[in-house]
């Protein structure tokens, strides 16, 4: 089994990285590998509602999102990671989620996911409500911790003095590697994913 980690983060080694490389820690403890992929600095182009990836299977804009998108295939579980920037994660990651969910999702549905964020004092709770709802829209099993999953510091250094933080990350991945050994167990025993019905409606007069 694998968990794949994606980092939001400007910063391939800042305050983000401390937070998933905990949960890896965890994670790798119960035999699960894990991958950690920094979706990196340069600028990424919005969904531009083009559609083309509904014919293609692939975004028009051939960059980390589908990359993302071919290792989410053969991943069984997913933690996403941002700092918290006006009390909201990372536009980029942000970008980086609404086209990869929209022009792969099936590759992340049923699989279980989790969201970690990182800042200096305050807007965690409200990044953490955003990046969650990506997943409640996708039929993915949230993992949970022990408390919110955050993580507090201005700079790395600091980030590895929030004990609570860290005790945090670390339950979350110990969470994680039970909730898919269940999962895998399932499987094993003839329980298959369910079939969900889809009705689309538009509320107008």
């Amino acid at each position: 089994m694998k968990v794949l980690l994606v980092n939001g983060s400007s910063r391939n080694n800042g305050c983000t990285n401390v937070a998933l490389t905990e949960a890896a820690r965890a994670l790798n403890e119960e035999k699960i590998d894990t991958e950690t992929v920094f979706i990196g600095n340069a600028p990424l182009p919005d969904c531009i509602a083009c559609h083309k990836c509904r014919e293609t299977g692939r975004c028009v804009f051939n960059d980390i999102v589908n990359d993302l998108v071919e290792k989410a295939k053969s991943s069984d579980g997913f933690i996403f990671g941002s700092p918290v920037y006006y009390a909201h994660p990372s536009a980029r990651l942000l970008t980086v989620m609404d086209r990869a969910f929209y022009s792969g999702g099936r590759h992340f549905s049923f699989k279980p996911a989790a969201s970690v964020l990182s800042a200096r004092r305050a807007g965690t709770t409200a990044s953490f409500d955003v990046t969650n709802k990506y997943f409640t829209i996708n039929s993915m099993p949230v993992v949970s911790s022990t408390y919110w999953n955050h993580v507090h510091g201005h700079q790395p250094e600091e980030v590895l003095q929030d004990k609570e933080g860290l005790m945090t990350m670390y339950n979350l991945g110990k969470n994680m590697a039970w909730l898919l050994k269940c999962i895998a167990l399932g499987k094993d025993n003839g329980i298959a994913i369910p079939k969900n019905e889809k009705v689309f409606t538009n509320f107008v007069r």
